[in-house]
């Protein structure tokens, strides 16, 4: 704790003003919030003073250091081996952490990865995993630990220990309209992933309809504010800039997701999917210093899910967090399985010029594969599973997307699947890649 003594109202008028703070400021108020000694409503105008007026890198730098350190930074350096982590800012059909982590593993990297639960209309790796039965993201620090040595690899949700500090402002920011600043985005990502004891991240920056930044600009400053706090820490940041104006992959809601991650796994699945996989894999060997060419680091990602090691190591992984191993080899019959299935008809024939991702993502949130409400519980049964993508020409009454529900939210979910769907008179335009930028 610092022995320094500061006024909260003094440090909110500065920073009000648009003054720079000092670190013993900074840490201060940080300090403050950990130990709940500057109370909710000083929090909450902080937040908005930096809403309004942002932070200076060298700020930006010092605050996510104080958030780091409110908590337990793990020492992960008995673990022979480097050690990266992907974050996804968020999106809808993402669920690209599931083949990916086991992929890195499989190639001698160590993943240790502290993951979120669904945010709105996006979904989360840990509602994921949780409709594997059995499974728990609920490890301590101990077991976490021990899983990144033997495994290579572990998926967790962020625990007591771990920035304690981010999970107050986290709580206000939701409340007080603040969620949307890069440096309070930037420093809640990242107080949890260096917490990890990572050597290096890879970002997976969404930009588009389905995710949370929505130009290329607002993704440029969020990577960049990343790789301010990356440097700052000693931690290389490689920012992937990606497309998430249609959903990725064919699946959206929780178990149909692990079933698209498992097709991956074993060499398949959609080409998208697949894509990021392989590129973001690519960068997370090219961080740990295992290959030095992107050529070979895709080559060798590609190798381990088409030869079985990738879902071999899933495999393991999953029976070591309590999960049913089986659902490598039978996800049809280890996922859980919505009671009913209904199909959404194209009403016009031609291309679909579009797929609006968060309209998609909101439709999920109507069937239960989502939370409207932090009390809500998840049905991890039920989704979407697309039937037409962009490109694709269609007749009226072909199948544009097929619903797995339990009787919840169906109408909703059908007129916003509908209002997705964009039909084209004239041939449509297809981008080959979701790749849009890689920032190193």
């Amino acid at each position: 704790m610092s022995s320094l003594s500061f006024l909260p109202q003094t440090l909110i008028r500065q920073k009000r003003n648009g003054e720079t703070l000092s670190p013993d400021e900074l840490r201060f108020f940080v300090e403050g919030v950990t130990s709940q000694t500057i109370p909710d409503y000083q929090v909450s105008a902080m937040l908005m003073a930096i809403y309004f007026r942002g932070m200076a890198d060298e700020e930006l730098a010092v605050w996510a250091d104080a958030m780091l350190h409110s908590g337990e930074v793990l020492d992960l350096g008995s673990i022979d081996r480097p050690k990266v982590d992907k974050h996804s800012t968020g999106g809808v059909g993402d669920k690209i952490s599931l083949p990916l982590a086991p992929a890195v593993a499989a190639c001698g990297v160590a993943v240790p990865m502290v993951s979120g639960r669904g945010l709105g209309h996006t979904g989360g790796t840990l509602d994921k995993l949780e409709s594997i039965p059995g499974f728990s993201v609920n490890l301590d620090i101990g077991r976490f630990t021990e899983l990144v040595d033997t495994l290579g690899l572990c998926l967790i949700g962020q625990t007591a220990e771990i920035a304690p500090a981010d999970k107050r402002f986290y709580s206000l920011r939701d409340v007080t309209a603040t969620v949307e600043s890069v440096p309070l985005i930037a420093s809640s990502i990242m107080s949890k992933k260096l917490a990890e004891g990572i050597d290096a991240l890879v970002l997976d920056c969404k930009v588009g309809h389905g995710a949370f930044m929505k130009t290329m600009d607002e993704a440029h400053e969020l990577a960049t504010a990343i790789q301010v706090i990356g440097r700052a820490a000693g931690k290389p940041v490689t920012a992937v800039i990606t497309d998430m104006n249609a959903p990725i992959g064919t699946t959206i809601g929780n178990a149909l997701e692990v079933s698209e991650s498992i097709a991956i796994l074993r060499g398949e699945g959609p080409a998208d999917s697949r894509e990021l996989t392989v590129v973001l894999g690519a960068e997370m060997l090219l961080a740990a210093g295992v290959e030095s060419e992107q050529g070979a680091a895709k080559a060798r990602i590609e190798t381990v899910l088409d030869n079985g090691q990738a879902a071999q190591c899933f495999s393991k992984l999953v029976e070591a967090q309590g999960g049913d191993p089986r659902v490598v080899d039978l996800p049809d019959t280890v996922l859980p399985q919505a009671a009913h299935k209904t199909d959404v008809l194209a009403r016009d024939a031609g291309s679909i010029g579009a797929i609006a991702a968060r309209d998609m993502g909101v439709a999920g949130l109507w069937l239960g594969a989502g939370r409207r409400a932090a009390k809500d519980s998840i049905d991890h049964s039920v989704g979407i599973e697309l039937r037409a993508k962009v490109g694709d020409s269609i007749q009226v009454g072909d199948v544009l997307a097929t619903v797995h529900h339990n009787d919840q939210g169906l109408a909703e979910a059908i007129k916003l699947i509908e209002g997705a769907y964009t039909i084209s008179n004239s041939a449509v335009e297809v981008a080959t890649s979701r790749i849009l930028e890689v920032l190193r």
